[in-house]
């Protein structure tokens, strides 16, 4: 499984980068508002800081697009920017229409917004290269479905889509384990849930019974 960071503020890409060994990055026009980036101002900075790696980012169209020709326009734009974009395009109608030509002309396609079998299995048929499956959404407002992910991943995988199922909108390490067990690919989570899901208890315990110990060694 590879784990990505949702975000777009660069101090957090930074320090996940360097510490975390992130596999790759999703963002969203919330997350580049919480930045206060713009699209074009977030695409160069982020170019930098993923130069020479194979850190995979994920940057959405302008979600007021609902014309399938102005969303490849601009898809073709953000990814003519760099190698390692992938372009995340809503799972509307028009956006699987865009999806279909993109994909044939070898431009990789993150079908976001993602609730749905359904979606799913349509976005992995026209070749999206990631499809971001939103499970925290859903449960915020009263619908848990537990076996969604399962679910989808059984549905791309019976047919031998080499879409990778993302699973996204996470708000817990248990999410994180949850897709894991699912078979999803990856899992994208904010900063402060990977932050989160770094601390625990038990070993904070054991962490203090070595010490103790070591302590009665008197070291090396």
């Amino acid at each position: 499984m590879k784990f990505f960071l949702d975000s777009a503020k660069l101090d957090e890409i930074s320090y996940a980068i360097e510490h975390w060994n992130i596999d790759g990055i999703t963002t969203n026009p919330r997350h580049l508002a919480n930045a206060g980036l713009k699209v074009g101002e977030f695409a160069s900075q982020i170019k930098n800081l993923i130069k020479g790696t194979d850190i995979s980012v994920s940057i959405e169209v302008n979600p007021h697009l609902t014309d399938a020709k102005e969303i490849m326009k601009e898809a073709r734009y953000l990814a003519s920017l760099c190698e390692n974009f992938v372009i995340k395009i809503p799972a509307t109608e028009s956006g699987f229409e865009a999806l279909a030509q993109l994909s044939k002309e070898g431009i990789k396609v993150n079908t976001t917004l993602v609730f749905t079998v359904f979606q799913a299995v349509n976005a992995a048929r026209l070749g999206a290269h990631i499809i971001s499956l939103f499970v925290g959404w859903r449960e915020e407002r009263g619908e848990t479905d537990t076996d969604l992910i399962a679910k989808v991943v059984k549905a791309v995988k019976n047919y031998n889509y080499q879409s990778k199922i993302l699973v996204a909108a996470i708000r817990s390490s248990k999410h994180i384990a949850d897709a894991a067990l699912a078979g999803a690919d990856i899992v994208t989570a904010s900063w402060e849930v990977y932050k989160r899901a770094f601390e625990n208890p038990y070993v904070e315990l054991g962490l203090n019974i070595f010490k103790e110990s070591w302590n009665k060694l008197g070291g090396m």
